[in-house]
């Protein structure tokens, strides 16, 4: 199989969707690795790496997009990359289609074969290729928060960890997943006081046991939720359906009665966000304020951190990777029933039934 990696063109994308051992692997199953010459850069990898490893570097993303079977990437197609989607293309990738109405089109209108990382899906309701990604946001959420509470930041001027005879910062998750259950661990370590809030009791009881009770969970209603976000310092939306929208769990009067000053990160924002204010920022203008509240929401947050996730993603997403190309996409399938929960869209239909219902609700 012909495997092309190109450059991602997202705004400051820096991860790339394999490390050169990850194709390392492959080249040795006997496939063709084609890399974008400089996909590796912004990750630290050099072209002279994936030379080693086997590959191929091409310096047109046209080129290799058009001679490719499968193409692996971290962040969807931008509308720049639609003309190189065909009907005879597997794409392998972060695709949050939920919240991409244009993109969805695209794919279907092209009858591309598209798979999504995030609806990967094992039996016991895992997703083993969201799962690093989102380990990586959760712990850069309370970074991120810790950095803009800083009021030449443009936050309230608290320190996160407070200090003797002055309270630490209030930190509230909304979400016990793995970005929830990853914010929770750092913020408690910088020694912040910390609530979280999920409608999952099992959820909640496992962080409260392993967390001897330093950490304040608290079941997930709207009146709970009103009462923990008036005074949050620092704000963490966590909230995840696979493959379907976020829904809004902090609406916008919850926001209004915030701290001035307080800060909101809302990880949820590549499935829409579950924070009503939230609009999509970008690493090069990631904040914004409504309501004195500062706003922190770039979909592509671990991107800051691209050598760590990329080598994440790649732990991740190789057994896959490898699968489809040593037994093609269907005897793939066939075999992992959660790879099979990643297809998307197929032939020009949307086969995912969480994406077809938030595309028809676009339309």
């Amino acid at each position: 199989m012909i495997i092309g990696i190109p450059t991602e063109i997202k705004q400051g994308e820096n991860r790339v969707a394999m490390t050169p051992a990850g194709a390392h692997s492959v080249t040795g199953d006997g496939h063709t690795v084609m890399v974008q010459s400089g996909a590796g850069q912004g990750s630290g990898m050099t072209d002279a790496e994936y030379e080693a490893a086997g590959t191929e570097l091409v310096d047109d993303a046209a080129q290799l997009w058009q001679r490719a079977e499968l193409i692996l990437k971290v962040k969807e197609p931008l509308a720049a990359e639609y003309e190189y989607l065909r009907e005879d293309l597997c794409l392998f990738t972060y695709l949050h289609l939920a919240s991409e109405p244009d993109l969805t089109r695209a794919l279907v209108e092209a009858k591309t074969t598209a798979l999504a990382y995030e609806t990967v899906q094992t039996d016991d309701g895992k997703l083993p290729l969201l799962t690093p990604m989102s380990e990586v946001a959760g712990k850069l959420a309370v970074q991120i928060g810790a950095h803009y509470l800083a009021q030449h930041h443009g936050g309230r001027g608290v320190l996160l960890g407070g200090v003797p005879g002055v309270p630490p910062a209030e930190v509230v998750i909304i979400g016990c997943g793995t970005v929830g259950f990853n914010a929770a661990q750092v913020a408690m370590g910088m020694g912040a006081h910390v609530t979280i809030l999920d409608i999952d009791h099992d959820r909640l009881r496992h962080l409260d046991e392993i967390m001897h009770g330093s950490i304040v969970t608290v079941y997930s209603n709207p009146y709970n939720v009103a009462r923990s976000v008036a005074y949050a310092d620092l704000l963490i939306g966590s909230v995840l359906i696979p493959g379907a929208r976020a829904p809004n769990i902090v609406t916008e009067q919850m926001v209004k009665k915030m701290k001035s000053g307080a800060v909101i990160i809302d990880v949820a924002v590549d499935q829409g966000g579950c924070i009503e204010t939230i609009e999509p920022t970008s690493h090069a203008q990631p904040t914004y304020v409504q309501h004195d509240v500062l706003h922190y929401a770039v979909p592509n947050m671990p991107a800051a951190v691209p050598r760590t996730a990329t080598f994440a993603l790649t732990n991740a997403t190789l057994p896959y990777v490898r699968a489809i190309a040593n037994l093609g996409l269907e005897q793939a399938m066939e075999q992992s029933s959660e790879l099979a929960q990643g297809l998307n869209v197929a032939e020009g239909e949307i086969v995912y039934p969480a994406v077809a219902e938030a595309y028809r609700s676009t339309q």
